[in-house]
C-alpha cells in the first residue's frame, strides 16, 4: 500500500495542539487507577438510569400538538434526514427568552453537533481569507483555536486578568492588524467560569468589551457552556442579552446541562446579511448552508432526546439545570476545601504554590514552582496515581508552563478527597524543592 508522508497533508495535522487530548487520553489508559482532574466531562448522575424514549415520546407529543401532525408524520420526522437548520429551535429560541432574556427569533439559531461544529461553522462563515484573524483571550479553550487552525484561520491572543480580557491590549492588537492591511473579523469569549482558567468576567469588562466590539467594528463569539453553574445571586448577563448584543453570536451546548452522548448544541447567530440580489438572509441561513455541507443535519433522535428534557422541565434551562448545576457547584466546593485542608494547612500554603477559587464552572487552576510539562504528569501518574491537564496547551505564548488545570466535575465526592490526597503528595515530591 503506498504510504503518504505527513508533511504532504493539512499542516494542522503536525500541530502540537492536535495532540494535547490525545496524550492525556494515552495517559489515563496506561494509568486506569490513576484518579484524573483532567478531563472536563459532565457527571453523569441522574442519566444511568434515565428512560430516553419518555423523552422522545415527550418530544413527538409537542410535535402533533404544534404542528397538527399525526402519529406517523411525527416519527417520520425523527427517522428522516432533518432540515440543516435543526428541529427544536422553537424550543430552544423560547428558553433562550425565559431564562437568558435573549429575543432570538427561531430562524436565527441553528441547532449544531455540539458546540465544536457552532464554533467552526461561525469561523467559516465569518472568516473570508486570510486577513481575518481571530481574537482570543489568553489562556483559551483548545476547541476554538484547534477549529481555527484547522480552518487556516490566524489567531491574536489577548492575556487575561481576573475580569476578563485586557481591553487595551486588544485595541492595540487592531491597530497593529488595521495597519497591516487586516482586521479582528471576531473575538471568541466564554465570560461565565471559562475553560480552562474559571475567569468570570465583570459587568464593566463586559459594557467596555460590546464598546469596544461596536468601536473596532467585530463580532464576538460567545461561549455559553458554563453559564449555568453561577450561583443565583452571582449570575451575569450574558453578551447577547445586553445593549450591543447584536454584535454577538451566541453559542450553547446541552453536553453539560443534559447529555453529552447526544452531541446537541446551537448557535444564534441573527445578524443580517446583504446579498448582491437584495434578498434578506442571517448568519444563521449562511451557517445552515455550510452545515448542509459538513454534518447535513444534527440527528433528529437527539435533538428530540434534548427537546424531550427540556419540555419535561417546562422549556426553562433553569429549571433543567438545577440539580446538574446544584452537583457541580457541590464538588467544585469539595475541590476548594480539600485543597485547603491538604495543601494549607493551618493557613501555611505550600511554597510557591496558589490557586484560583471561581465560584462556578468546571476548573480550578494552579500555579507550581516548577515546568509543567509531560514528564511531570508521567510522575504524578505513575508514581502518584493522579492526573490533571498542563495549561501551556492553553496558551499561544510560551505562558502557563507553571499552571496546571483541575476538574472535578465527573467526580464523584470520594474521589475527589482521595484525588487532592494524591496530589498533595505529589505537590510534596523532591521535584518541587529542587
Amino acid at each position: 500500500m503506498p504510504g503518504l508522508e505527513q508533511d504532504t497533508l493539512h499542516a494542522s495535522l503536525q500541530d502540537p495542539l492536535l495532540d494535547s487530548i490525545g496524550f492525556l487520553n494515552e495517559v489515563m489508559s496506561r494509568f486506569p487507577q490513576a484518579i484524573s482532574f483532567a478531563p472536563g466531562a459532565p457527571h453523569l448522575a441522574h442519566l444511568l438510569d434515565d428512560d430516553l424514549t419518555r423523552y422522545v415520546e415527550l418530544y413527538v407529543d409537542h410535535l402533533r400538538r404544534t404542528r397538527g401532525l399525526d402519529l406517523h408524520g411525527a416519527r417520520r420526522l425523527l427517522y428522516e434526514y432533518g432540515p440543516a437548520r435543526g428541529l427544536i429551535n422553537d424550543l430552544v429560541a423560547a428558553a433562550l427568552q425565559d431564562d437568558l432574556q435573549c429575543a432570538v427569533a427561531a430562524e436565527s439559531l441553528v441547532i449544531t453537533v455540539g458546540a465544536q461544529e457552532a464554533m467552526l461553522l461561525t469561523l467559516r462563515a465569518l472568516c473570508r481569507d486570510r486577513t481575518d484573524v481571530l481574537a482570543v483571550a489568553e489562556p483559551c479553550f483548545v476547541g476554538i483555536t484547534g477549529a481555527a487552525r484547522l480552518l487556516d484561520v490566524d489567531v491574536v491572543a489577548v492575556p487575561e486578568d481576573g475580569r476578563g480580557p485586557d481591553l487595551a491590549a486588544l485595541e492595540k492588537e487592531c491597530a497593529v492588524l488595521r495597519a497591516a492591511g487586516r482586521r479582528v473579523r471576531a473575538m471568541y469569549v466564554a465570560p461565565d467560569y471559562a475553560n480552562p482558567s474559571g475567569t468570570v468576567m465583570d459587568l464593566d469588562t463586559r459594557r467596555r468589551l460590546l464598546e469596544v466590539a461596536a468601536r473596532q467594528d467585530f463580532l464576538l463569539v460567545e461561549d455559553n457552556a458554563y453559564g449555568f453553574t453561577a450561583p443565583e445571586k452571582h449570575q451575569l448577563p450574558s453578551l447577547k442579552a445586553m445593549p450591543g448584543g447584536d454584535r454577538v453570536v451566541l453559542l450553547g451546548t446541552f453536553a453539560k446541562l443534559c447529555l453529552p452522548g447526544a452531541r446537541v448544541g446551537y448557535a444564534v447567530a441573527d445578524q443580517p446579511v446583504h446579498t448582491p440580489d437584495g434578498r434578506g438572509r442571517l448568519l444563521a441561513d449562511e451557517l445552515a448552508a455550510l452545515k448542509s455541507m459538513v454534518t447535513v443535519n444534527t440527528a433528529p433522535l437527539c435533538q428530540a432526546v434534548i427537546g424531550g428534557m427540556l419540555l419535561e422541565q417546562g422549556g426553562s434551562f433553569t429549571k433543567l439545570a438545577r440539580e446538574r448545576s446544584a452537583l457541580y457547584r457541590r464538588n467544585l466546593g469539595m475541590l476548594l476545601d480539600s485543597l485547603d485542608r491538604h495543601l494549607s494547612p493551618g493557613g501555611q500554603t505550600l511554597p510557591g504554590i496558589s490557586w484560583n477559587r471561581p465560584e462556578g464552572g468546571f476548573f480550578v487552576r494552579m500555579r507550581v514552582p516548577v515546568r509543567v510539562d509531560a514528564a511531570l504528569l508521567e510522575l504524578a501518574a505513575s508514581r502518584y496515581g493522579v492526573l490533571w491537564t498542563p495549561m501551556s496547551q492553553f496558551y499561544l505564548s510560551t505562558a502557563g508552563d507553571d499552571e496546571l488545570r483541575l476538574s472535578c466535575s465527573y467526580l464523584d465526592a470520594e474521589r475527589i478527597e482521595e484525588g487532592v490526597l494524591r496530589l498533595a503528595a505529589f505537590l510534596r515530591d523532591p521535584v518541587f524543592r529542587q
